[in-house]
């Protein structure tokens, strides 16, 4: 196996609302819905640079899919990072997530590793850290 991913995929219980939190809230381009002449084909897909894509997938579909059983445990087993330029940028990210309707876990604030970063909870549950990290750069 190489080490790439491509396809980071969530699921989401209410596609339309997800869809709505990440593209009106979060400010991330998406040509909205499609696939929905499929049975169990609706995905949002936002091209998130970096060659990487975020997938909203609703829950039914991605276990039917996967053939597994639905489940609502998404709080916490993983979290979602996204790197920004300065402090100031994580606290504007962290606000506008929270007039998204994120529930903030943790406000930003400086970490133990010398860089700055909260977190949120999307509608779904899933876990975001918004960090700045001062080892690290990122192009806009």
């Amino acid at each position: 196996m190489k080490p790439r991913i491509k396809v980071l995929t969530l699921a989401v219980n209410d596609l339309e609302r997800s869809l709505a939190f990440y593209r009106d809230g979060l400010g991330l381009p998406t040509k909205g819905i499609i696939g929905e002449e499929f049975e169990d084909g609706a995905v949002v897909f936002f091209h998130m640079g970096d060659d990487l894509i975020l997938a909203l997938y609703p829950a039914p579909s991605l276990s039917k899919d996967a053939k597994i059983s639905v489940t609502q445990a998404r709080l916490g087993a993983v979290s979602i990072g996204h790197i920004v330029k300065s402090k100031e940028d994580v606290d504007a990210i962290m606000k506008q997530a929270v007039d998204a309707g994120a529930v903030v876990t943790d406000p930003a604030s400086d970490r133990f590793w010398g860089g700055y970063s909260g977190y949120f909870h999307d509608p779904d549950g899933h876990l975001w850290e918004i960090a700045w990290n001062p080892q690290w750069t990122v192009e806009d």
